[in-house]
């Protein structure tokens, strides 16, 4: 009996320890393994319910703590269910115009990943309007060179921090910006595509860097990244589309903080998870790789494609946009509450990357001496 306490012990502690307002990578990666910790927490309701014992009154405070836990991670889990009701409308067959679609593939390649092949061989047969590919240094940039007769427009930040990207487009860029929003090492790209029909598109490329022992202590950069640009995008009148490796998942309060700021939808709601990493553990997999899009949007296809040697699948989606979707369609609901709360995280991050880089001076400074 003690092996099931502890199972659902530890269910429990990792359902609530979640739920702590804190920002530190300890407090923050309980938000990834959510599907994990509901498997076990179901695991453990049945062998509490059914383990032949005495029902003492720790056995049923244990029941009851893992009923509100495995409740929490329901709610965080069902709206990427087919049960769930879709937050993105599909476009039906005598709605399809080509002219007004447009079709992205997200991969991140990991950076020592040398089968550069697996990649291309995804875009060839895809053939996207748009290619974002992340941890992509100058190697990178050389082996998918093969791809650049297809693709006119590009923007290539190669780097050898594992934080570089390249768009590649078949589509017409305009007004192009490489920035680096609260970090040096940390680029994004931010652009306006012209769909074939005319109709111009805002792009964001994001990568932020992740909360964890090796990369960040917490997430109060990668937090604040994501909603500087929210806090953009809900000024602006205009179609818009968020891509890249967020190193966050979508049911996190950061990521639904940044629907509910920017406006922007999420296609997976009502549908499916669309899991991308790890690409190498079945066990151990969720979103990491993202799409939102503004109300004007809807879905023709999404799906996660092969292995291409990397910790991450590639995202494959195409959108078409239209009057009609924007008027079916309709943004989460933002409060007073949240405004405060993504004011309070970009200027926590604002905060934190000025304290970052007078450290890196004083220490450019030092060394000079």
């Amino acid at each position: 009996m003690i092996w099931i306490e502890i199972l659902a012990g530890l269910v429990i502690w990792l359902s609530f320890w979640s739920l702590i307002p804190r920002d530190e990578w300890w407090f923050r990666g309980a938000d990834f393994p959510r599907l994990q910790i509901l498997v076990l927490g179901i695991i453990a309701f049945f062998l509490l319910i059914f383990w032949q014992g005495e029902w003492d009154l720790k056995r049923e405070v244990i029941l009851f703590l893992l009923i509100a836990a495995l409740a929490y991670q329901l709610k965080m889990v069902l709206p990427y269910t087919f049960i769930w009701k879709k937050q993105v409308a599909h476009v039906r067959k005598e709605q399809l115009d080509p002219d007004r679609q447009i079709s992205l593939i997200v991969s991140n390649v990991l950076t020592p990943n040398d089968q550069y092949h697996l990649l291309i061989e995804q875009i060839q047969k895809y053939q996207p309007d748009i290619v974002l590919t992340l941890e992509t240094d100058q190697t990178w940039q050389n082996e998918l060179s093969v791809i650049e007769k297809d693709y006119p427009y590009r923007v290539p930040v190669p780097l050898d921090n594992l934080y570089g990207m390249h768009l590649y487009s078949k589509l017409k860029l305009v007004d192009t910006e490489v920035k680096f929003i609260l970090s040096d090492e940390i680029p994004s790209i931010h652009t306006t595509v012209i769909l074939p029909s005319g109709q111009p598109v805002q792009l964001y490329c994001l990568h932020p860097k992740p909360p964890s022992p090796t990369e960040a202590k917490d997430s109060v950069l990668r937090d604040a990244e994501l909603l500087i640009v929210g806090d953009q995008i809900k000024d602006l009148d205009e179609s818009c589309i968020v891509m890249g490796d967020l190193n966050d998942v979508a049911w996190s309060r950061t990521t639904r903080l940044f629907q509910r700021i920017s406006g922007l939808l999420d296609p997976r709601v009502g549908r499916k998870y669309v899991n991308t990493f790890h690409a190498d553990y079945k066990l151990l997999r969720w979103s990491l790789d993202h799409i939102f899009h503004s109300t004007d949007f809807a879905l023709v296809q999404m799906q996660r494609l092969p292995h291409v040697g990397s910790d991450h699948f590639p995202v494959y989606v195409t959108l078409q946009t239209g009057r009609v979707f924007e008027n079916i369609q309709e943004e989460l609901e933002q409060t007073d509450a949240d405004e405060d709360e993504a004011q309070q995280a970009i200027q926590e991050g604002i905060e934190k990357a000025e304290r970052e880089e007078k450290i890196v001076t004083d220490e450019i400074a030092q060394d000079y001496k």
